[in-house]
């Protein structure tokens, strides 16, 4: 596994002395400040070390092809594409307001406006959500190749979106708690799609005979990151009603944990029945497999360098496990 130095490009910084030394040696761009700002004017529920942990980590997991003078520019736009990801997830997660969700959701799908006067839907986040999805596509507005992947990118993120709502409906209906959904819906959560289409908006020389390829290692590489975010949230999430991580999937569907402990159920106690039976570990072993399966399998691709990205996700993780309980 790689050491997780800090990312090339850092605000001009040498190397850090650990992943949460990293973050929080970022300082955000200007245009991520001023809507991380608003941000903490109208919500509680991330910290801004969310925003400075992902803008620190994206120049290890950004195509090689992205050219040179757009990377500051990809990267500033990943971390506003990932504030306007996580504000619709909390929306459900968090707050239980399907209703201004779905308004918001109009934002990215084309065709649609937001609408903020209907009964129930809460007008200052729909504005908010405008403003910060108003912010993504600008910063698009200027890519070399955005019409290319504009239609890859919009089902990309429709899936994410998904992932999102497959989370909040297996949270209300435990019942249906299973791994293969997990791996299939909620992996989506990652936005890694979503991200790598960004990069190839970017990539003057990407070579779309290398598309495929790519989007195959993708998948392994996306359920990769979801493990690390789930073996290191887990426990947080238990705590606050959300049931959608694989760790707590995996409890439901094997009988470590019943739909009815998670309502009544004394916290410590159902951490400690999923420790004992090892589940976390065993995530942590598939994480092991799938990065075997990665490094050896010797794709081949002419226009990006796809062991940069394996490589990249070694590091993602280990910014996982050291950021527990930070975000």
């Amino acid at each position: 596994m790689a050491t997780a130095g800090a990312p090339d490009g850092i605000d001009g910084r040498g190397p850090a002395d650990s992943p949460l030394e990293t973050v929080r040696d970022v300082e955000l761009p200007e245009r991520v400040d001023r809507l991380a700002d608003a941000y903490d004017r109208q919500f509680d529920d991330r910290d801004r070390f969310l925003w400075q942990w992902i803008y620190a980590l994206f120049p290890e997991f950004t195509l090689s092809s992205v050219a040179d003078e757009y990377a500051r520019h990809v990267r500033t736009q990943k971390t506003i594409l990932t504030m306007y990801v996580t504000i619709l997830d909390d929306l459900l997660e968090t707050h239980g307001d399907r209703a201004t969700f779905l308004e918001v959701c109009k934002c990215h799908r084309k065709g649609l406006e937001p609408d903020p006067d209907p009964a129930a839907v809460d007008a200052d986040t729909v504005e908010f959500v405008q403003r910060v999805w108003t912010a993504f596509e600008t910063g698009q507005e200027g890519a070399p190749r955005r019409e290319a992947f504009a239609d890859v990118f919009a089902y990309d993120l429709d899936q994410t979106i998904n992932a999102v709502e497959y989370s909040a409906v297996l949270s209300d209906t435990p019942e249906m708690a299973n791994i293969t959904g997990a791996r299939r819906y909620d992996s989506h959560n990652m936005v890694l799609f979503a991200y790598t289409d960004i990069d190839l908006m970017y990539s003057p020389a990407f070579d779309l005979s290398d598309f495929g390829a790519l989007r195959d290692l993708v998948w392994d590489l996306q359920e990769m990151a979801r493990i690390g975010n789930w073996v290191t949230t887990w426990e947080r999430e238990l705590g606050e009603g959300d049931y959608s991580s694989g760790v707590v999937v995996t409890a439901l569907q094997e009988g470590v944990l019943t739909p009815e402990d998670l309502g009544d159920g004394d916290h410590e106690q159902l951490v400690r029945s999923v420790r004992d039976h090892g589940i976390e570990e065993r995530y942590r072993r598939r994480w092991e497999r799938l990065h075997r399966s990665v490094t050896r399998r010797g794709t081949e691709a002419t226009s990006v360098d796809l062991d940069a990205l394996v490589r990249g996700m070694e590091t993602v993780f280990e910014f996982h496990l050291a950021s527990e309980g930070l975000k």
